[in-house]
């Protein structure tokens, strides 16, 4: 799949102008396009609706809407359009859209000029499916009035909610995850040509699993243009589509050195470079060598014994210490690696922060920079534009909100508000690309160019998820050298769908972080698109969820 740019609204409707204008498809086959969308997938994600009540606006996405309701009404369903607002303002495509529907009509249609006249049609809140097609790309929150009304009139009803384009009272350029203004619930939610940025950002459905799927509907790739350098990190896991050669071997595909743990007397964290560790050889490195503490060797080296190790001088609490920097100690540990991942429970002593410093500088090698060695990192931020090698190195952070504001010096609200320039920001002043973990990842490269992962569920909130995704990273590096890019985001994809297979297949709360890992096969073969062309940015296709279990 080629890349998937996110447009803001007025670029999609750029977009729909060039598409008539430039390439000569008019605006109503563009809708008749869009309503059989959406009439096929509601049949699909809907089977058992056979009452549907449509509820329309005025503008373009209500004429998406009443052009659904002629089709769903042909195939046989019980339908019930509700238009609010007078059939006489009606204008353009949505005008003739209204015309198709009621002459001759289909099923039944009702016009709503006031709130009070919503109690008398009580009947079609009884529907099946109710579907959103009030407001779309150019609304401009707050919902008021009439439709305001109907999301209170909504309310009363227990039926499936499929919205057309976007839930009414989400503005299409909202980047953040929930609104504070009024919004229709939804379902589902289908949208046409790309997603928007409330599409990768928000939550825009009652639960995470619930899809939201992109529908091609006929513009060309070059009415497709967008400045926001925004773009959907599942497009990327193209990158390892493809076959591996016959004649290759455990050579051709990297050879990753995990650096981390701590093990002395009182306990340690032992378990964070085992995970890493075991998440680089999962995802398909040839070779990987954990580097850790001598009394934490045991531990680590038993996670697999296609593990290999590294013993590393400790102190008595079980600590990295600087001793590990004499001779040619460093330049034999990094010997025939390439790619580096360090920090999983390293701990912060000053001769552990000692250590990674200059083990880091010591070599042009890709880096993966996760957990402590954030921390260390983040007391001399300034060093991060040298070992990056001002952006001609490929260095990797991968921050929770909590270490990306000590790096930032900021707060976690801070960062939490404006995640995305906050990720952007930093990635280009520093020259390394930022994975910035939570709801809805995002991987901002040091061009400024931003991908949003949109998989991933709740479940992966505990112990052990980052150690995890820092090896997959890793261990996507080492096969993909030449497009690092596409493999960091490919990783970040990966690790949250095989959380969410996991999940279907058992629970959000029982979820464990290595119970992941035995989903990355499926995770592997997942299609986002489904045998329509429709791209599920969230949940998963029906004929997906078959193959995979």
């Amino acid at each position: 799949m080629k890349a998937m740019h996110v447009l803001s609204a007025a670029e999609m409707q750029a977009c729909d102008r060039a598409t008539t204008e430039q390439f000569g498809i008019p605006s109503i086959e563009l809708m008749r396009t869009a309503a059989a969308s959406v009439a096929a997938f509601a049949r699909q994600r809907f089977p058992q609706a056979r009452r549907v009540t449509v509820l329309c606006g005025r503008g373009n996405n209500g004429g998406d809407g009443m052009m659904t309701a002629r089709l769903l009404a042909s195939a046989g369903l019980d339908v019930t359009t509700l238009l609010l607002g007078e059939p006489e303002s009606l204008k353009g495509d949505a005008a003739e859209a209204w015309r198709e529907l009621t002459n001759p009509l289909h099923g039944r249609a009702q016009v709503i000029t006031a709130a009070e006249e919503l109690e008398q049609h009580k009947s079609a809140l009884a529907a099946d499916l109710i579907v959103d097609a009030l407001l779309g790309t150019g609304f401009k929150p707050p919902l008021k009035g009439l439709t305001l009304a109907a999301l209170e009139w909504v309310k009363g009803s227990r039926a499936a909610i499929l919205a057309i384009d976007l839930p009414s009272g989400w503005p299409a350029d909202e980047t953040g995850a929930m609104m504070q203004d009024p919004v229709f619930p939804a379902d589902a939610v289908i949208t046409f040509t790309a997603p928007k940025p409330a599409h990768v950002f928000g939550a825009l459905t009652r639960t995470w699993d619930q899809p939201v799927v992109v529908a091609p509907i006929g513009s060309p790739e070059k009415a497709i243009v967008s400045t926001l350098k925004l773009q959907w990190a599942g497009a990327a896991t193209a990158l390892t589509r493809a076959p591996r050669a016959v004649t290759t071997n455990k050579g051709s595909f990297g050879h990753v050195l995990v650096v981390g743990g701590t093990f002395g007397p009182a306990g340690g964290k032992a378990g964070a470079p085992a995970m890493t560790s075991l998440a680089a050889l999962r995802v398909g490195a040839g070779l990987v060598t954990a580097a850790v503490p001598a009394p934490a060797l045991a531990v680590v080296a038993a996670v697999t014994p296609e593990l290999m190790t590294w013993p590393l001088h400790a102190d008595v609490e079980g600590h990295i210490v600087e001793k590990n920097l004499e001779d040619d100690r460093i330049s034999t540990l990094l010997a025939g690696k390439t790619v580096l991942a360090i920090g999983p429970g390293l701990g912060q002593t000053a001769e552990t922060a000692k250590f990674a410093t200059e083990l880091l500088a010591a070599t042009d090698l890709p880096a993966v920079i996760d957990a402590d060695a954030l921390n260390i990192l983040s007391g001399e931020p300034m060093l991060l534009p040298e070992l990056s090698r001002n952006g001609k190195r490929v260095l990797v952070l991968t921050p929770h909100p909590g270490e990306m504001a000590r790096l930032a010096g900021t707060t976690v609200a801070e960062v939490q508000a404006s995640r995305l320039e906050t990720a952007r920001n930093f990635a280009q002043r520093m020259g390394v690309t930022l994975v910035l973990k939570g709801a809805r990842t995002l991987i901002a490269h040091p061009d400024g160019s931003v991908a949003v992962n949109t998989t991933g569920n709740p479940g992966m909130a505990k112990g052990g998820s980052g150690d995890l995704l820092a090896g997959l990273i890793a261990g996507l590096l080492a096969q993909f050298p030449n497009d690092s890019a596409r493999a960091v985001e490919a990783a970040v994809y990966l690790h949250g769908l095989s959380a969410d297979l996991a999940v279907w297949d058992s629970d959000e709360h029982t979820l464990l972080a290595t119970d992941c890992l035995p989903y990355l096969s499926q995770a592997f073969r997942f299609s986002s698109r489904g045998r329509n062309g429709y791209v599920w940015i969230q949940g998963l296709p029906a004929e997906a969820a078959r193959a995979a279990f």
